[in-house]
């Protein structure tokens, strides 16, 4: 195998090298890189993982490169969505033959899902009454100088529209959609702890402001764009400035709520098994997010939309799907990918489209052995609806090392 695998593509901009042998990528999401590739900013060029598909304004699972500007909707609204693993010092041998129970404890530990119209008082995703443990992280938890709280207070100073976001009534909540918590087993029958989620509601209030903020602002300019959604904000400027300490903000608040989610299941599994204790692998990583990094002789802002920091030595996850594995990979350090690697299977078609063409029997099938929801409201998330994770890995070889392979036995959807 050569050093680097990567197929070139040509366009009119930047190039874009994409890490895609073998795993289809459809004609849409090819489109958006070359919109995206096309822009003046874009350093060096553009770089595509396997797992890339069509999402707004830019492609998931892209990694942009940019010289003195940013563009909002690349992070995306779920900002600083990430994944988190730890490592337990449990068997399967421990575990009870049946784990709808353990299923169950978590469920009711932690918000998950979406009922209401986003009043918390109706909606079982979030925490009516704030419990007191999630106050004091709130309050708390270091955020630069201060708090989670003193800093989205310092938001909403310059931003007042910002109030309406749940914020701390999301906190330690997982949300719905692809997010998920799982229980699972790896190549040497260890139990993991391993669970999918961002910045929830506050996230996404941040990040849709911000999107339609940049878009005016290439209004007032006269600026055309190949698609309004890669409107951007240029360093310097008071949007940028502004943005850059939102989402800074709400990546810290991603972060924190898996790590709280992650102490309340092992607070749960600590009280099911004695001699219970955390083994030596914990990662926390993001996979939604923008970073100042240095890469390719530049100092740039680097947004990695669906893509996990692949740094040598550095540690990552790729989820694969309700059925399929998942990796604790090492990174490479591979600099034609921006340090990255993907992050996860990707979509290999529409949530409208997996509920049309599968049907509950399918998912049921596809997820035997696993403790998870087996009814018609999950098959959007469906393994089937996915791009074969297998493939995915394969293909990225030179960007990551496996060192562990982690199978689900419990998935807990929203």
């Amino acid at each position: 195998m050569s050093e680097n695998q990567y197929n070139y593509m040509p366009t009119e901009g930047v190039p874009i090298y994409a890490w895609t042998d073998n795993v289809p990528v459809e004609d849409a999401a090819e489109q958006q890189l070359r919109n995206v590739a096309s822009l003046p900013f874009i350093h060096h060029h553009v770089a595509a993982m396997p797992d890339v598909h069509w999402g707004k304004g830019a492609t998931v699972g892209s990694v942009i490169p940019c010289r003195g500007a940013i563009i909002p909707a690349a992070v995306g609204v779920d900002i600083g969505c990430g994944m988190m693993a730890v490592q337990t010092s449990l068997t399967s041998q421990q575990l009870p033959d049946s784990l709808h129970g353990l299923r169950s404890d978590i469920e009711r530990a932690i918000p998950h899902g979406r009922t209401g119209r986003g009043d918390v008082k109706s909606d079982r995703g979030a925490w009516g009454n704030v419990p007191d443990d999630i106050g004091a992280t709130w309050t708390a938890k270091p955020y630069r100088d201060g708090s989670l709280e003193e800093g989205f207070t310092a938001l909403l100073e310059r931003h007042p529209k910002l109030s309406k976001a749940n914020s701390v009534h999301h906190l330690g909540t997982l949300g719905t959609g692809n997010h998920f918590i799982e229980v699972c087993l790896d190549e040497s029958d260890r139990v993991w702890v391993m669970l999918h989620s961002g910045s929830r509601g506050v996230g996404n209030r941040i990040g849709s402001y911000f999107i339609e903020l940049a878009k005016k602002d290439m209004e007032r300019f006269f600026i055309t764009l190949p698609d309004k959604d890669l409107a951007y904000f240029p360093e310097g400027t008071d949007h940028f400035i502004d943005y850059v300490q939102a989402v800074s903000w709400a990546q810290a608040f991603a972060r924190t709520n898996r790590e709280v989610m992650m102490d309340r299941v092992l607070n749960i599994i600590a009280m099911a098994f004695t001699g219970f204790e955390v083994g030596d692998v914990a990662v926390n990583c993001h996979h939604n997010y923008v970073a100042q990094e240095k890469h390719l002789g530049a100092k740039v802002w680097l947004t990695r939309k669906g893509a996990v920091s692949a740094k040598a030595g550095e540690l990552g996850i790729i989820p694969g799907s309700m059925g399929a594995r998942s990796f604790i990979v090492r990174g490479k350090g591979n600099p034609m990918s921006f340090c990255s690697c993907s992050h996860g299977a990707g979509r290999a078609m529409s949530r409208n489209e997996a509920k049309r063409r599968f049907t509950v029997e399918d998912h049921e099938k596809a997820t035997e052995g696993v403790e998870c929801r087996k009814d018609a409201e999950v098959i959007d998330e469906t393994p089937m609806a996915y791009k074969d994770i297998d493939a995915v890995m394969a293909a990225q070889a030179d960007l990551v090392e496996v060192v562990h392979t982690l199978k689900q036995v419990v998935c807990v959807k929203g």
